[in-house]
């Protein structure tokens, strides 16, 4: 079906009348959940699927809209779905036409993403962002270690150091690692190194950077994720780390693991995804849109 979004965009453009729908509003409210300071739209039950193509078009101002049959997808809040790219629109359609006989919200991240910009439920400024984002770096992942058993130590130094040491080079600061529990005491210029280059990102994109820190409880991870110094995977592994080592000493329930693993890493690459995407100012070429 999303194959052909883009004919079925061509043949509907803005013809649609049919009344909008907001599927995640008529099947329960918007429930706020809070992750971190992030606070993220997620629906916590499924419905059963209510149409069948889905497509987009182009809007007003050049953003992008969700069709579901003839009817134009909606926010929790009730403002009209928009993706400020193609890029990003086809990503969103694509989550809900891979969608089978019932749909599981909490599943479709990208969407889930996008309505949180657009909503913007906590009414936060990018400002607030950034120091929501920074204060992961006062309590980052690989900046706490620990001075015991001997191999875990080992392993923390090998794995965690070269990242630790990268984006040292990579942004000129100092941050340093400690076994103390107040962690390491970042260098004022270290934040506003840090502060300054996530002003750089727009409103969008740092709604998905800050998710994936969120995730990956750190910083430096998410910052060599999205510089693509290392894959979804190898973030993931790094951030569980010292949980990945217990789980080699002592065992654990493996399916629990499994679901806990493949949905970290589903998060992490979808807020990965949602950077590049909300990054994106060119249109997607219409052959990414066939098999």
């Amino acid at each position: 079906m999303l194959r052909n979004c883009l004919r079925l965009h061509s043949r509907l453009g803005h013809s649609l009348s049919a009344p909008n729908v907001c599927p995640s509003r008529q099947a329960l409210k918007g429930l706020p959940l809070l992750n971190g300071n992030t606070k993220l739209y997620s629906i916590i039950t499924e419905r059963k699927k209510f149409y069948e193509d889905v497509s987009i078009s182009q809007g007003d101002g050049g953003m992008f809209e969700i069709n579901l049959d003839r009817r134009k997808l909606k926010t929790p809040g009730g403002k009209l779905f928009k993706a400020p790219n193609e890029a990003l629109a086809v990503a969103v359609a694509n989550e809900w036409d891979t969608q089978k006989d019932t749909l599981k919200f909490y599943s479709m991240h990208l969407t889930t993403l996008c309505n949180t910009a657009l909503d913007n439920p906590s009414l936060r400024s990018k400002d607030q962002m950034i120091t929501a984002a920074l204060k992961y770096l006062e309590t980052d992942t690989i900046c706490y270690r620990v001075d015991e058993p001997p191999s875990l130590v080992e392993l923390q130094n090998n794995e965690w150091d070269p990242v630790l040491n990268w984006i040292e080079d990579r942004y000129n600061v100092v941050i340093g690692s400690s076994t103390s529990i107040l962690g390491p005491e970042i260098p004022q210029a270290t934040m506003e190194t840090f502060r300054q280059h996530l002003g750089s990102y727009n409103f969008w994109s740092l709604i998905g950077l800050e998710y994936v820190i969120t995730q990956l409880k750190s910083v430096v991870l998410a910052l060599a994720l999205i510089d693509k110094r290392m894959t979804v995977e190898q973030a993931v592994l790094l951030s569980r780390l010292e949980e990945e080592f217990q789980i080699g000493h002592w065992g654990n329930v493996e399916w629990a693991h499994d679901v806990d693993l493949y949905e970290l890493r589903a998060r992490t690459a979808a807020g990965a995804l949602f950077v590049q995407f909300s990054s994106e100012s060119s249109t997607v070429k219409r052959k990414l849109m066939q098999d």
